[in-house]
């Protein structure tokens, strides 16, 4: 797929069919992930693949207080900023959102649909899982994606607004 082409046309998937998700396309998805830019070549992220059903039920209910797109996800990614691998301080954030937009392309690409869960800062959701996921108390939650085969229709929306582009001045 064109680079212009998978972004015009990602959609945020939360239905899922109960096909599991091959371990060749999980690989492409995190290389794809780890090929994003970050500041300084830090890198501060680290990646956690989930597809024990029994986890992914107990994540559905530790995060916002059953979320059903877990249930019927076969599979989710789940992104941890690390503050010490920085090139700069603070920019663990923007540095893990460039990580997580290449898991949305890489996933589209590949067939599969997904959405992003934001965790960052949303303390009831990394409270919730760091109890389902033992994960050291200096990992920042960052994101998790369900993913899987996308169980429904969602056509591309066009989202240009000319209204919120400005140049030159405000």
């Amino acid at each position: 797929m064109e680079t212009l082409k998978a972004i015009m046309s990602r959609r945020s998937v939360r239905k899922f069919k109960s096909m599991p998700v091959p371990e060749n396309a999980v690989k492409i998805i995190l290389e794809a992930a780890m090929n994003a830019p970050s500041a300084g070549d830090g890198r501060p992220w680290h990646f956690v693949v989930l597809d024990d059903r029994s986890k992914l039920d107990k994540i559905a209910d530790k995060v916002d207080g059953g979320n059903e797109m877990f249930k019927n996800a076969p599979l989710a990614i789940l992104i941890l900023g690390d503050e010490k691998k920085q090139g700069f301080p603070g920019f663990y954030p923007q540095d893990c959102s460039c990580a997580c937009q290449n898991i949305y392309l890489a996933a589209h690409d590949l067939g599969l649909g997904s959405v992003w869960i934001a965790l960052w800062s949303v303390e009831p959701r990394i409270k919730g899982l760091r109890e389902v996921i033992e994960i050291p108390e200096e990992m920042i939650p960052f994101a998790i994606f369900p993913i899987g085969y996308s169980d429904e229709e969602l056509p591309s929306e066009y989202r240009y607004d000319p209204e919120l582009v400005h140049f030159n001045k405000w």
